[in-house]
């Protein structure tokens, strides 16, 4: 039997320790890391609890639970981030992604304990599956909360209607992944070509337009010469 519990511990341990002698950057980036974690602990915990409530089997259980609770608990802290320190939207982008590449890693390393490291091939394409599509889970909140963020009326609207989407995504792939034959490579395929889709196309941009509401920002702000 696997103790995912003692496997964290031992992750989330150093991590911790090293937050104590880092500065601003450093602490908030492995806070954030330490959080998806955190959440992947819990969403363990929390996914096994529905799923036998309800009776229903793991590959099942992966389609229909696990997306929901994974997605919501990952949401949580940047959520918290949010309402409560008010950062700047950079900040929130690498807080959104932090938090699923934590997530990521410490559902991997549980992987890695229960099926063993004899398949390399099989790793890779967890790792770089499975971590590409939380990290696109990530992006895709993050990038929504910095065009929605601004107005009100948009915070609970927006955020509820992301949450759904990255549920949904996360669900479909589930479903690639249980696959067999080029279902499964097309399902794995698809969250890293989001992400090269990304780099290439919108990095720039969204890195421009966050320029432009920083100087909008800073103009408003500015006193007025008399």
């Amino acid at each position: 039997m696997n103790y995912i519990e003692n496997t964290y511990i031992c992750l989330a341990a150093p991590l911790f320790l090293a937050t104590l002698f880092l500065r601003r950057e450093g602490r908030r980036s492995l806070s954030f890391v330490l959080a998806g974690m955190t959440a992947c602990l819990l969403s363990a915990y929390i996914s096994t609890f529905f799923a036998g409530q309800t009776g229903i089997d793991l590959i099942t259980a992966s389609h229909e639970i696990s997306p929901v609770v994974e997605e919501i608990m990952k949401s949580l802290p940047l959520l918290f981030f949010l309402l409560v320190f008010e950062p700047d939207k950079k900040i929130t982008i690498a807080g959104s992604i932090m938090i699923s590449v934590g997530f990521a890693t410490f559902e991997n390393v549980c992987f890695l304990t229960s099926y063993g490291s004899v398949q390399l091939l099989r790793l890779v394409i967890r790792g770089f599956g499975t971590g590409a599509m939380h990290v696109v889970c990530g992006m895709i909140v993050a990038i929504g909360l910095f065009f929605l963020w601004d107005q009100v009326w948009l915070r609970v609207v927006g955020s509820f209607a992301l949450l759904c989407f990255t549920i949904t995504f996360h669900a479909v792939f589930n479903i690639f992944v249980n696959q067999s034959g080029v279902v499964f490579w097309v399902g794995t395929a698809i969250p890293l070509t989001l992400i090269l889709v990304y780099v290439i196309f919108f990095r720039k941009k969204i890195a421009m337009a966050s320029q432009a509401t920083e100087q909008i920002q800073s103009k408003d702000s500015a006193p007025e010469l008399k």
